[in-house]
């Protein structure tokens, strides 16, 4: 509890990780609560030190103090955002589930290969949220290959049109944008990118430049 991400990577202390946070459950406010106030975080991680949000909370979770094994109360669109978030976090992707026992959604969310490319880009980076409009965010992490992964989260209750501006992410010129979860190119776009996003979901895409 003592803003550990400010001092743990001190040669004279030597950590490679530190809790960010009290202890998370399998709600909707404490993972956005969460997740969300990592902004600013990024400045304190990299190779070799990174922030940890705590473990993640999909599957048949085991919160402990005394809780029941119990599959998560997240919404399958609670569950895309706090991947995606993770990933663009890069953070630990501790599994707090027992892993013999995973149906085939939870499954597909914890290997899917690009959007774990993500969170183990050898760049080591942390996301930055670039624009909060109300309960609408655009995050956005900078990858080795010069790309740019960027997460439109709607935080709201109801589905809402999310916007990335290029003057927002630092690009310039066409992009080809692909959709990691569906892993498929969505198409190629000039100045920004839009797309509608469901009640507390998120559409996580890579941003790369087509020159």
């Amino acid at each position: 509890m003592g803003n550990v991400w400010e001092w743990g990577a001190d040669p004279s202390i030597g950590g490679n990780s530190w809790r960010t946070t009290g202890d998370i459950n399998d709600t909707w406010k404490k993972l956005s609560d969460i997740g969300f106030s990592q902004f600013g975080h990024e400045r304190f991680a990299g190779p070799g030190h990174f922030n940890d949000p705590d473990m993640m909370i999909v599957g048949n979770v085991d919160v402990g103090r005394g809780s029941r094994v119990h599959p998560t109360r997240l919404t399958p669109n609670e569950q895309y955002t706090h991947v995606s978030l993770w990933c663009l976090l890069t953070g630990p992707l501790l599994i707090g589930c027992d892993m013999t026992k995973l149906d085939d959604f939870t499954l597909s969310l914890l290997s899917n290969d690009e959007v774990l490319a993500v969170s183990q880009d050898p760049l080591g980076r942390q996301a930055s949220r670039l624009v909060k409009d109300g309960n609408l965010e655009t995050w956005a992490k900078d990858m080795e290959d010069g790309s740019k992964a960027v997460g439109l989260f709607n935080r709201n209750d109801d589905a809402a049109t999310v916007t990335a501006k290029w003057s927002d992410l630092g690009l310039t010129g066409e992009q080809t944008v692909r959709d990691l979860w569906r892993q498929a190119d969505i198409g190629k776009f000039e100045r920004e990118f839009h797309a509608t996003v469901p009640r507390h979901g998120v559409v996580l895409v890579k941003m790369t430049s087509t020159r």
